[in-house]
This record gives structure tokens, sequence and C-alpha cells, in this order.
């Protein structure tokens, strides 16, 4: 593996908060979140509004008619927006992956196949069991949970 190098600080860094990007930041205070949220831009936004609420069965925690905010746990939340009315343009799911944790891999994919959503085999990657299915904008979601071992 290759060692990044360090960054340099600039005027507006102190240079306190110079750290080996390859190794951690040592001393540099982590910024705090306290949520989270994704926002896609949509051009196929009232199919992929549809494909999260009643195939993936995602709760609204806030709905308008250009955009959708669904809560996937009690800090992190998913957001559909209509690109059309937004000032940030669609990228027709090409660069992202929606990375979701479930308890049960296998009922997760028998669930969504059940409900006509075209999903992979599940397979392992990274020491965990995956399979990845694609949303109308053409968002790739990967679903994971700890592998059995199989």
């Amino acid at each position: 593996m290759r060692k990044l190098e360090s960054v340099t600080p600039s005027a507006t860094m102190p240079s306190a908060l110079t750290c080996d990007l390859g190794l951690g930041c040592g001393d540099v205070q982590s910024l705090r979140v306290d949520r989270a949220n994704t926002v896609l831009y949509c051009d196929a936004w009232a199919e992929t509004v549809a494909f999260y609420r009643e195939l993936l069965g995602f709760d609204v925690e806030h709905d308008s008619d250009w955009f959708v905010e669904f809560r996937l746990t009690d800090d992190a939340f998913l957001s559909i927006a209509d690109a059309r009315r937004a000032t940030i343009d669609a990228v027709g799911g090409r660069g992202i992956t929606l990375t979701l944790h479930t308890g049960g891999i296998s009922a997760a994919r028998e669930l969504l196949t059940g409900r006509g959503v075209a999903a992979t085999p599940i397979t392992r990657r990274w020491g965990a069991d995956v399979f990845y299915c694609h949303d109308p904008e053409g968002h790739r979601i990967e679903l994971w949970s700890e592998s059995s071992g199989d």
C-alpha cells in the first residue's frame, strides 16, 4: 500500500491540523456529526420516491412537491430531490453507491425481489454478505450484513 504524503497547512488551516492521511490525524479533533442526510438529485423523481417509499418501505420524515426525506435510522436520512426544481443536476446514478447494513441479508433480498426489484445474487465481499440493486434513477444500492461464514 502506498503511503500518502502529509497535508501541508494552508493559511486557513493551523499547522496543528497537519496529518498523515494514510495513518490518521493524531491529535486532530474530529468534527462531531449528530445526523447524516444524503441527497440524491433525480430526473426520475416520482419513480425514485415511489421506489424508496413503496418498495423499500422507508418512512417519510418530510414531504413536499419536489423533495422527500426518508428516515433510515434515528440519525441517518436519505432525501430525493427533483433535479428539475433544484440548482444541482442529477447524475443518473453515476458515481454513487448507497451502502445499507441489514441484519438479515437473505430476508432483505427475498423481500425486495418479491416486490419486483431486480437484485444480484448474494456474494461475499470484504468479509460481508452483499447484494446489489438499483433505484429507478440508476443509483447503486449495496445491502450487506456480517458474513454467515458458510
